[in-house]
Protein backbone atom coordinates (compact mmCIF):
# COMPACT_ATOMS: atom_id res chain seq x y z
CA UNK A 1 0.00 0.00 0.00
CA UNK A 2 1.28 3.32 -0.87
CA UNK A 3 -1.45 5.60 -1.66
CA UNK A 4 -2.47 7.78 2.24
CA UNK A 5 -5.78 8.71 0.70
CA UNK A 6 -6.45 4.78 0.11
CA UNK A 7 -5.90 4.31 3.74
CA UNK A 8 -7.97 7.27 5.19
CA UNK A 9 -10.47 6.18 3.55
CA UNK A 10 -10.47 2.73 4.97
CA UNK A 11 -10.54 4.64 8.29
CA UNK A 12 -13.66 6.09 7.71
CA UNK A 13 -15.25 3.12 6.53
CA UNK A 14 -13.85 1.44 9.21
CA UNK A 15 -12.42 -1.20 7.59
CA UNK A 16 -10.62 -4.26 10.25
CA UNK A 17 -7.91 -4.00 8.24
CA UNK A 18 -6.66 -0.21 8.59
CA UNK A 19 -4.35 -0.55 10.60
CA UNK A 20 -2.21 -2.99 8.95
CA UNK A 21 -2.53 -0.88 6.13
CA UNK A 22 -1.01 2.15 7.82
CA UNK A 23 2.09 -0.40 8.40
CA UNK A 24 2.18 -0.88 5.46
CA UNK A 25 1.94 2.29 3.72
CA UNK A 26 4.75 3.15 6.56
CA UNK A 27 6.78 0.59 4.89
CA UNK A 28 5.99 1.41 1.16
CA UNK A 29 5.77 5.11 0.52
CA UNK A 30 8.74 7.34 0.40
CA UNK A 31 7.23 11.01 1.57
CA UNK A 32 7.44 10.21 5.25
CA UNK A 33 5.74 13.69 5.45
CA UNK A 34 2.50 11.88 3.63
CA UNK A 35 2.54 9.27 6.16
CA UNK A 36 2.71 10.61 9.34
CA UNK A 37 -0.59 12.21 9.39
CA UNK A 38 -2.02 9.00 8.62
CA UNK A 39 0.11 7.57 10.99
CA UNK A 40 -1.41 9.85 13.56
CA UNK A 41 -4.71 8.57 12.53
CA UNK A 42 -4.02 4.99 13.97
CA UNK A 43 -2.36 6.80 16.97
CA UNK A 44 -5.71 8.45 17.99
CA UNK A 45 -7.50 5.12 16.62
CA UNK A 46 -10.42 4.24 20.28
CA UNK A 47 -9.32 0.86 18.67
CA UNK A 48 -6.17 -0.22 20.88
CA UNK A 49 -5.04 -2.82 17.94
CA UNK A 50 -5.31 0.11 15.55
CA UNK A 51 -3.02 2.20 17.96
CA UNK A 52 -0.75 -0.82 18.69
CA UNK A 53 -0.47 -0.95 14.60
CA UNK A 54 -0.07 2.70 14.52
CA UNK A 55 3.25 2.49 16.84
CA UNK A 56 4.45 0.00 14.63
CA UNK A 57 4.11 2.02 12.22
CA UNK A 58 5.58 4.98 13.66
CA UNK A 59 8.89 2.87 14.01
CA UNK A 60 9.29 2.30 10.39
CA UNK A 61 8.73 5.58 9.76
CA UNK A 62 11.66 6.77 12.42
CA UNK A 63 14.04 3.68 11.42
CA UNK A 64 13.60 4.66 6.95
CA UNK A 65 13.24 8.16 7.19
CA UNK A 66 14.97 9.21 10.51
CA UNK A 67 12.10 11.73 11.07
CA UNK A 68 9.09 12.36 13.03
CA UNK A 69 6.42 15.13 13.60
CA UNK A 70 4.85 16.75 16.40
CA UNK A 71 1.56 15.31 16.36
CA UNK A 72 2.82 11.85 16.27
CA UNK A 73 5.11 12.55 19.32
CA UNK A 74 2.06 13.75 21.04
CA UNK A 75 0.07 10.88 20.67
CA UNK A 76 3.07 8.62 21.38
CA UNK A 77 3.19 9.89 24.92
CA UNK A 78 0.00 8.32 25.79
CA UNK A 79 1.11 4.93 25.14
CA UNK A 80 2.99 2.84 27.44
CA UNK A 81 6.94 3.17 27.36
CA UNK A 82 9.25 0.61 25.99
CA UNK A 83 7.30 0.29 22.72
CA UNK A 84 8.82 -0.27 19.42
CA UNK A 85 8.35 3.38 18.39
CA UNK A 86 10.14 4.71 21.77
CA UNK A 87 13.49 2.07 20.94
CA UNK A 88 13.05 3.19 17.12
CA UNK A 89 12.88 6.90 17.76
CA UNK A 90 15.75 6.83 19.78
CA UNK A 91 17.81 4.94 17.67
CA UNK A 92 17.07 6.50 14.04
CA UNK A 93 15.85 10.12 14.98
CA UNK A 94 18.26 12.86 15.80
CA UNK A 95 17.58 13.10 19.78
CA UNK A 96 17.71 16.83 19.74
CA UNK A 97 14.42 16.48 18.09
CA UNK A 98 13.27 14.57 20.76
CA UNK A 99 10.86 15.40 23.52
CA UNK A 100 12.38 15.11 26.95
CA UNK A 101 9.98 12.22 28.25
CA UNK A 102 11.58 10.12 25.80
CA UNK A 103 14.44 11.25 26.91
CA UNK A 104 13.88 10.86 30.66
CA UNK A 105 12.70 7.27 29.48
CA UNK A 106 15.59 6.25 27.80
CA UNK A 107 18.18 7.63 30.08
CA UNK A 108 16.82 6.56 33.00
CA UNK A 109 16.47 3.03 31.28
CA UNK A 110 20.41 3.24 30.74
CA UNK A 111 21.15 4.23 34.42
CA UNK A 112 19.03 0.98 35.56
CA UNK A 113 21.56 -0.96 33.29
CA UNK A 114 24.36 0.59 34.34
CA UNK A 115 23.60 0.00 37.77
CA UNK A 116 22.84 -3.54 37.37
CA UNK A 117 25.86 -4.28 35.33
CA UNK A 118 28.95 -2.17 36.65
CA UNK A 119 31.97 -3.22 34.89
CA UNK A 120 30.84 -4.28 31.94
Amino acid sequence: MDRPEVVLAAFRRGEPKAGVAVIGLAVHHADPEAVLPVVARALESADREVRRQGVIALAHVARLHRTVDRRCLELLRGCPRGNEADDDLWSFVPHRGLPLWLWRHHLWERLVERMRRPFD
